[in-house]
């Protein structure tokens, strides 16, 4: 069960992730170009990545407060997505 709660958390913040990164803010914009020069074009999503991976091996395992972290840190992301895609930000 945490498993498949890991995984469709995971959807919403590739979701989130990716409407964040093509809503054209200028504080996107600017973090683009500086993780850009170091992790290459897509290394915010190679991160997305590794996180999502490692919460959902913890799941794997039945951990629960993993599992609870990564919502958390999912309704983190969706706030922030909120926060600039509204341009309140």
């Amino acid at each position: 069960m945490y498993l498949i709660v890991a995984f469709f958390l995971g959807i919403a913040n590739f979701a989130m992730h990716k409407a964040v990164v093509e809503s054209g803010h200028p504080f996107v914009e600017d973090t683009k170009l500086y993780f850009g020069k170091h992790f290459g074009r897509n290394g915010s999503y190679f991160l997305e990545f590794g996180i999502l991976l490692g919460a959902m091996l913890f799941a794997y395992s039945d951990s629960g407060i993993i599992v609870g972290l990564y919502a958390a840190y999912t309704a983190f992301n969706g706030i922030a997505a909120w926060l600039l895609l509204s341009r309140r930000f």
